[in-house]
């Protein structure tokens, strides 16, 4: 059997159509984020814009890659189309104009001479080698085995037959004798159909980012979960969107958010007059416009870039509602509105949406908190915060959390501890006991109301282990145990508050009571003693009491 390099065809013997193949072979070289250079293959161009097909091997690990064609001029891969990890092949799109080799239709036979094509810009490098051998997988693709060895240099380079078209590339076999190639059809039909395509776990092995699909939905959900991938190429996606759907807003919402989130507002706000221009949903244009202005004033706020203001981003919502008047463009005046301060407006508007088919926990729970503002009855807001809960979904979830945490909260602040421990309860449960430390010194200090004290010593144990860095939960934990006769505990606690703050007084006070207490007389003398050097009034009288 002739090697694969030994063949005796000369090259002035092969068809017109297999040289032609020879104008889309191509060298890739993969780098590392840090420039450095990562491997190197060949591969075949099959589109005119720029697809090409290879290994898949050279891609893992890669930040970035080039191919030189057979011209010798450099083009950037610019994104993946495709990737099997089992075969070792994959698809990408270069930057620029390509020479493409047509794909083989049918499937060669055993025995068929074909002819690797090798990547040379100088001279032609084409050898025949038959068929050993013809595989099927997934029921209509080729798998050819060649009982011929090839050298290194050819990896990725296109087997092509007689009439010049590709039937597959090259690869290596775990067998010194033996080289495969992968159906070019395969890798041909590798497409971006969905935009869960950028969490491939195979295609994620590359930082080359991933083609986005031609379909709206699709890639705004490619869109949305870039945000996960390097601001590099989340900028590029950007990009990407804004190219294959310019009537579309969220392009420009997107790169408005990126330019906002920089400081750089006018770029942002230019970026919004020109979604509102060219976008097809010009009210979904002007209430996006009205979003990004209102978050920037309540989060961000520029005093030096008076173009935007709450005013504006008003004014944006209005028109977006004069377009088309939907119950989410009033929302979000309402919303506006209440931040300007103009509480009794916004409630009424609240109100009001509450019987539209926006009802919805959401809108009771902002009425109760325009109220809250109007200095309204206890009761009037309770009420609020009881339609609040039941306008959500049931049983409750998550959703209703914010709803029954903030009814607590009020039935705290009237004294109605019981109702609000309950309330405080099921938004633990509603949180999967996942809350923050804020919740559980809250809840910490209801139990200690109703005089639950282990209860309370749970709750302020969570929350001194949620924030490490808050003195104060540790002062309060050993207050209690101190409180409860836990004298030890006390001790060791108000040590950690100490090492933690060496200056808080009060831990040297509640710590000096506990070791009174636990018959350490001198050392707790000696430790109230430290409370008054630090400024604590009481520490005095303590220690007048315990001489």
């Amino acid at each position: 059997m002739a090697l694969l390099l030994g063949g005796h065809s000369q090259v002035n013997a092969q068809s017109a159509n297999v040289k032609k193949a020879a104008k889309s072979v191509f060298s890739l070289t993969t780098f590392k984020a840090d420039g450095t250079l990562l491997s190197s293959t060949r591969g075949v161009f099959v589109g005119e814009n720029g697809e090409a097909i290879s290994t898949w091997k050279p891609f893992v690990g890669a930040d970035s890659a080039v191919v030189i064609d057979a011209q010798g001029k450099a083009m950037t891969v610019d994104v993946m189309i495709g990737a099997n990890e089992l075969y070792d092949v994959c698809k990408f799109k270069v930057v620029g104009n390509t020479t493409p080799a047509k794909i083989a239709a049918s499937t060669s036979k055993v025995n068929e001479k074909v002819s690797v094509v090798g990547y040379s810009i100088k001279s032609l490098d084409i050898k025949q080698v038959p068929i050993q051998k013809v595989e099927t997988f997934m029921d209509k693709y080729a798998y050819y085995i060649f009982s011929s060895e090839a050298p290194a240099n050819k990896e990725g380079c296109p087997f092509v037959n007689a009439k010049g078209e590709v039937i597959g590339i090259l690869q290596h076999a775990n067998s010194a004798d033996e080289t495969h190639a992968v159906d070019a059809k395969f890798m041909n039909d590798m497409k971006v159909n969905t935009g869960l395509s950028i969490a491939d776990p195979v295609l994620r092995q590359t930082s080359i980012r991933t083609q986005m699909p031609s379909k709206e939905s699709e890639a705004l959900v490619m869109l949305m979960m870039s945000r996960e991938q390097s601001h590099k190429n989340y900028l590029k996606y950007v990009q990407d969107f804004k190219r294959l759907f310019p009537q579309s807003v969220d392009g420009y919402v997107a790169q408005a958010n990126i330019f906002a989130n920089k400081g750089q507002l006018a770029q942002a706000a230019d970026e919004m007059e020109t979604a509102i221009k060219q976008a097809k949903n010009k009210d979904v244009a002007h209430s996006e416009y009205a979003k990004l202005i209102y978050q920037q004033q309540l989060y961000q706020p520029d005093s030096t870039f008076t173009q935007w203001s709450l005013d504006k981003a008003l004014d944006e919502a209005t028109q977006a509602n004069n377009i088309n008047p939907l119950p989410v463009y009033q929302h979000q005046q309402a919303q506006i509105i209440f931040t300007k301060g103009d509480y009794q407006k916004a409630y009424d508007m609240f109100m009001a949406l509450t019987k539209t088919s926006l009802r919805s926990g959401e809108l009771f729970y902002e009425a109760a908190q325009a109220k809250t503002q109007l200095k309204a009855d206890e009761k009037e807001i309770l009420t609020l915060l009881d339609s609040a809960v039941a306008a959500c979904p049931q049983p409750l979830t998550p959703v209703a959390a914010p709803y029954v945490l903030a009814r607590g909260v009020a039935y705290d602040q009237i004294g109605e501890y019981k109702k609000a421990l309950a309330d405080y309860n099921q938004y633990d449960t509603l949180m999967l006991g996942r809350a923050s430390h804020e919740f559980y010194y809250t809840r910490y200090k209801c139990n200690s109301q109703l005089r639950r004290y282990q209860q309370a010593l749970n709750d302020i144990a969570h929350a001194a282990v949620l924030n490490r860095q808050e003195p104060t939960y540790l002062a309060e934990m050993a207050s209690l145990q101190l409180k409860v006769n836990f004298y030890e505990d006390a001790i060791k606690t108000a040590d950690l508050c100490i090492s933690l703050a060496p200056s808080y007084a009060d831990a040297y006070l509640i710590k000096g009571l506990a070791q009174v207490q636990n018959k350490q007389k001198k050392e707790g003398l000696e430790t109230l003693n430290k409370a008054k050097e630090l400024g604590d009034a009481r520490a005095k009288d303590f220690i007048d009491k315990y001489k």
